[in-house]
């Protein structure tokens, strides 16, 4: 059966399930990502995800379900970014901070049935083996698999997995399934 994915339903989704109680919503943007606290002009905290893509938007809210209380107090958490054209060692840091956001990512794509491409967001800097950071993503679904996702990640999973009818718990099966090409030249056991 073919699944329509649209952002009205993730906004939808993502504002019934946390802005109550975490008085953040989710926001199509029309230029890059951000996140956005509260202030004296809004009083809600914003997670903007870029251009309306859907994608954007589960990844922004992976980072979201990844950040504390204190850094969901920071414009964009507090963390740096580097655009596009990254060196060889500013990738390197890229892909440390990522690991976990694209694990929590995949596992939202899984959850409503939608192909996950892992991504080295640097298509026109140091040319980069992208294996080993494909590796630390899937070797972090695993532990999460295994130990279960951050509270909030796993809230959402479950909303994702009910709307779109997905089997929950997700399985490791799923995001093989998902996605097959990343994990078969992967140096894990599948």
């Amino acid at each position: 059966m073919f699944m329509q994915h649209k952002t009205s339903d993730i906004i939808y989704l993502f504002n019934v399930t946390f802005s109550r109680v975490y008085n953040t919503r989710l926001i199509k943007g029309e230029g890059e990502p951000i996140y956005i606290p509260k202030s004296k002009s809004c009083s809600y905290h914003q997670i903007v995800f870029a251009h309306g893509y859907f994608s954007s938007a589960l990844h922004e809210i992976s980072h979201w379900c990844q950040a504390g209380d204190k850094r969901r107090l920071l414009e964009d958490y507090g963390y740096w970014y580097t655009p596009d054209g990254r060196n060889e060692e500013q990738q390197i840091a890229f892909e440390q901070v990522e690991v976990i956001p694209q694990a929590i990512e995949w596992a939202f794509h899984v959850a409503c049935g939608k192909k996950f491409n892992v991504s080295i967001d640097n298509l026109s800097g140091t040319e980069t083996d992208s294996s080993p950071f494909k590796t630390k993503v899937y070797n972090q679904v695993l532990s999460y698999l295994s130990n279960g996702f951050p509270k909030r990640a796993s809230e959402f999973i479950q909303a994702l997995a009910d709307f779109y009818h997905v089997d929950f718990p997700l399985s490791r099966d799923q995001f093989v399934q998902n996605n097959p090409s990343i994990v078969e030249h992967l140096h894990v056991k599948i």
